[in-house]
């Protein structure tokens, strides 16, 4: 028989999740997901788009959210144009092996991004070199910058025109809270854009 499983973990995790949802959601960042809402809105009635970039749990999510956008949260509606810039093996291999590992992001950026679109720039620690690349390469180009990271924000926070900030230093609980502020905000982009 294998090792047994010690239920505390599994108590201590939730206990974690549980601090940093309490912590994270705060009238204030309320506030600040009301206003990425707004830009994102903004941006679809006007015909811009939403690039989306981050690594590892990161990069899930914000394909996650990608699908959200060209697919549907809750109701059937017209498609809203969203790129997860971390899905093209073909691209991220080339840039990765010809420039460097740095440029897989800002190149996407440069190739499809325009003024009006809108980065969201997912990094737990606020210091991915890549996704900090991507944002710098957003502000040159006119393009609207929305960080997602962890609670003491990096180097992203200073790039960003909007940054949400979860209330931990723990990078699960960190993605825990942006999946739930980006749901959130999908469901209240797609209300507006398509009320009942």
């Amino acid at each position: 028989m294998g090792a047994k499983l010690d239920r505390s973990i599994l108590e201590m995790h939730i206990a974690g999740h549980e601090a940093a949802l309490k912590g994270t959601f705060s009238l204030e960042n309320i506030k600040v997901l009301q206003e990425i809402s707004d830009r994102l809105v903004s941006a679809f009635q006007h015909g811009d788009k939403i690039l989306l970039c981050g690594n590892g749990g990161s990069a899930a999510d914000a394909q996650h959210i990608a699908a959200e956008f060209i697919g549907r949260f809750k109701r059937e509606r017209k498609s809203l144009p969203a790129i997860a810039l971390t899905t093209d093996t073909s691209i991220l291999t080339a840039l990765g092996n010809d420039y460097s590992y740095e440029a897989i992001f800002a190149r996407q950026v440069e190739g499809l991004g325009v003024r009006g679109d809108v980065l969201i720039a997912l990094s737990t620690s606020g210091n991915s070199k890549n996704v900090l690349g991507a944002a710098k390469k957003a502000k040159e180009l006119g393009l609207i910058v929305i960080g997602f990271t962890g609670k003491n924000g990096g180097n992203l926070k200073q790039l960003c025109d909007l940054t949400f900030f979860a209330n931990s230093d723990q990078t699960p609980h960190i993605q825990e809270m942006h999946i739930t502020a980006l749901h959130a905000v999908s469901e209240a982009v797609e209300d507006v854009l398509f009320p009942s």
